[in-house]
């Protein structure tokens, strides 16, 4: 052939390129399987290190957090006791001689209703010589030998509450901390616990006792069982349980739990929840499957890996800063405040600083609470946070302590600046708030309180301050009020109120149970009478109910003034040829455990039949409705009594609720009542309540009825019982029997 232009390739060369060009994937293939190999290795190594790590963390975090809950509810324990064991009536009933009534009592008060309110596991009241004069454990009252499987426990931390006592040593008493007090972990039998001892003193400080003397009571919450439960529950503790001796397993962790004294009580176990682990099994299968798309996948989970550290560490940010701010608005919570207030009341050379200290509260929040809901209430707290904290100078710390209650304090500040800055807060609030679409208005309500004039340390200062806000809310709200010495007496004269319904209570004849007729809609007869209380004060004359109510409430008055009234309405309604008689309950008489025989005594005693007594339930009271609530419902119901739900409307209940626990009646509030005929679209919501409650069978009464025109609209629509100024106010038990005897009509005009 011609060698022109072109070149022939012989046979040996051409063989010679086919294997060299052979041996170019050969490496490749080689180098790439090698490197495979090689990242396969590296992401083996560095997975595992990345998950132990992860894992590490994660358990190191899983044992901060039950140190954390176990040495908070040792605290709890303590404070629990001391919602009964600070109490003059307290003090003064243990040293009774011994009685039922005695005894009754302290089982009321210090026992069962502290095993039923709290979760506590036994209960005792030791008198001075630390004798047991009641005991209750293992679910039941026992004897005084009941004490003794637990007094090797118990009885150190007596004698070492006792010498506490005896040296009057005030140290561990607080604003949050009531009185002196012992604790620490033990182990009573197989059960590792908590026991906690507390002095039984005076509330008042008027029951004088010799120091060391004091009964005391001994309260013991097992860690075991129930609280094992609720923690696995609630922090996601896989498999937690508990073991007297130490037995770490391999994936296993363990807490141990240390008396005060060095002594280990026992071991808290469980499997700890490690999303390394977790991660790295889910991700295996794809590993194995293909290799091919390695690069791709190890590139996924660095990736994967990058953002879930980032995340913990976001979240590890995020604990940090909730520790110190409130999560809502952002501002400092109430523990970093009074850090920065003690440290800002620090003398500095012997001087103390001039700080103002500021108690705010906002006025008309439940009721935007209750209208719009808790989410715009959530957006008005932080509307309110921002404004208040645009007017603040740049030293002010601004902190919200919960719900609808702020504080600030000012170092340096002169009285004049802090009067113009609590005008311009008032000011500022009372403008109005936007919430998806709607307007609304609040108000804010100021206290103020200055050092070194008002007390040179924070205890002072900030009781002085919600003294101030007291003021400043009793004087109309929405207004800004400075400490006065005179302001004391509005405490004073509450604390006169409370001392004064004791006495009532005691003394029959000031508290009137007055009677308003309630109407059948369609025929306008008369066929049930709601039962009301009204007080006359021997030197304050009549008082309402929403004065000294919530007072009986609060100090658990409530439950005696229930009684009383509940037992008059029985026995007046007995005599009357009536359909029912109507009482409102308390919430706090529907959560205790006894209420339901309660109420079967007083019909047994009455002659009243049980289909003819009808017990009211407010709608907020019903929807924070505990089991005991739920259960005494349940009971008086199978009895006959009817139970109504009072309010409906205000408490953002469901029909669907209604389904779950079984009411008889509902009675309409009045806020819906008062906006018939006034363009608010409450007709719409009047008659749709009545038509549900209807398909579930349930009666409807509308209350607060003042108009002919709402009588009538309320006629058309089907509700089936009025009642309101419009028929008739609240009278007594003789015009009650005048107005049966006259043919039991309307005695006021309805047209």
């Amino acid at each position: 052939m011609a060698a022109g232009s072109g070149r022939v390739w012989t046979g040996m060369e051409q063989g010679a390129n086919r294997r060299r060009a052979a041996i170019f994937p050969l490496k490749v293939v080689l180098l790439t399987v090698c490197g495979i190999i090689a990242l396969v290795v590296a992401a083996q190594v560095f997975l595992t290190w990345a998950t132990r790590v992860i894992d590490t963390q994660s358990e190191a975090r899983q044992v901060q957090i039950a140190e954390h809950v176990i040495g908070q509810l040792r605290s709890q324990v303590a404070h629990d006791q001391e919602s009964s064991t600070v109490w003059d009536e307290a003090v003064e009933k243990v040293r009774e001689p011994p009685s039922p009534e005695r005894d009754e009592w302290i089982d009321g008060n210090l026992g069962s209703w502290m095993i039923t309110y709290f979760g506590h596991d036994a209960a005792f009241v030791l008198d001075a010589t630390d004798r047991p004069i009641y005991a209750y454990a293992d679910g039941e009252i026992g004897g005084a030998d009941t004490f003794e499987r637990f007094r090797p426990v118990a009885e150190p931390l007596v004698s070492h509450l006792r010498d506490i006592l005896r040296r009057q040593d005030k140290s561990q008493v607080s604003d949050r901390v009531l009185s002196p007090g012992a604790s620490d972990f033990s182990r009573i039998g197989e059960h590792p616990a908590i026991v906690s001892v507390k002095p039984m003193v005076s509330d008042s400080g008027e029951i004088e006792q010799v120091p060391g003397q004091e009964y005391v009571h001994v309260a013991v919450k097992y860690l075991d069982s129930d609280f094992l439960q609720e923690l696995s529950r609630e922090y996601g503790f896989d498999g937690l349980f508990f073991s007297p001796v130490s037995q770490k397993l391999p994936g296993t962790a363990e807490l141990p739990i240390v008396s005060d004294s060095g002594e280990v009580v026992g071991y808290f176990r469980w499997v700890p929840y490690h999303p390394g682990s977790a991660f790295l099994v889910s991700i295996s299968p794809a590993l194995v499957g293909a290799l091919v798309l390695l690069v791709v996948t190890l590139a996924l989970f660095l990736l994967a890996l990058y953002r879930r550290l980032k995340v913990n560490r976001a979240q590890e940010e995020r604990i940090r800063f909730l520790a110190n701010h409130d999560a809502l608005t952002g501002l400092l919570n109430r523990s970093a405040f009074e850090r920065e207030l003690d440290a800002a009341l620090t003398p500095a050379r012997g001087v103390v600083p001039q700080i103002a200290v500021l108690y705010l509260d906002l006025d008309r929040f439940k009721q935007i609470n209750d209208t719009l809901g808790h989410g715009a209430g959530d957006s008005v707290i932080r509307d309110v946070a921002k404004r208040i904290g645009d007017l603040l100078p740049r030293n002010a710390h601004f902190c919200r302590v919960g719900g609808d209650e702020f504080n600030i304090f000012v170092p340096f500040a002169e009285v004049s600046e802090v009067e113009a800055l609590g005008s311009k807060i008032v000011a500022s609030i009372a403008e109005p708030f936007v919430v998806d679409g709607k307007t609304t208005f609040a108000g804010v309500s100021v206290g103020a309180a200055y050092s070194p004039l008002h007390g040179a340390d924070r205890g002072e200062l900030t009781r002085k301050a919600d003294v101030a806000l007291y003021n400043a809310k009793a004087s109309g709200r929405g207004r800004f009020t400075a400490f006065g010495v005179h302001m004391d007496v509005i405490i004073r004269e509450r604390a006169e109120i409370e001392r004064d319904l004791h006495t009532a209570l005691e003394k029959p004849g000031q508290f009137e149970v007055l009677y308003q007729p309630k109407y059948r809609a369609q025929t306008g007869d008369l066929i049930s009478v709601e039962a009301l209380v009204r007080w006359y004060h021997p030197t304050r004359g009549w008082l309402s109910p929403t004065f000294f109510i919530p007072i009986a409430e609060e100090t658990g008055l409530i439950k005696a003034l229930g009684r009383d009234v509940l037992e008059e309405a029985c026995r007046a309604a007995a005599k009357w040829q009536i359909g029912s008689v109507a009482v409102n309950v308390s919430p706090i008489q529907w959560r205790t455990p006894a209420f339901a025989s309660e109420v079967r005594s007083i019909l047994e005693t009455s002659g009243l039949d049980p289909h003819r007594l009808e017990l009211e339930i407010t709608e907020t009271a019903w929807m924070d409705s505990t089991s005991t609530c739920v259960a005494n419902i349940q009971a008086l119901r199978e009895l006959g009594v009817a139970i109504a739900l009072d309010d409906f409307g205000t408490g953002f209940s469901t029909f669907g609720r209604l389904h779950d626990t079984e009411v008889d009646h509902i009675k309409i509030d009045k806020s819906f009542i008062d906006g018939l005929g006034k363009l608010r679209g409450d007709e719409a919501i009047v008659q749709a309540i009545v038509d549900m409650a209807h398909a579930r069978g349930l009666k409807t009464t509308a209350e607060g009825v003042q108009t002919p025109e709402q009588s009538a609209f309320l006629t058309e629509i089907g509700c089936d019982e009025l009642q309101g100024f419009l028929f008739s106010e609240p009278v007594s038990v003789g015009d009650i029997d005048k107005l049966l005897a006259a043919g039991g009509k309307p005695t006021r005009p309805q047209s």
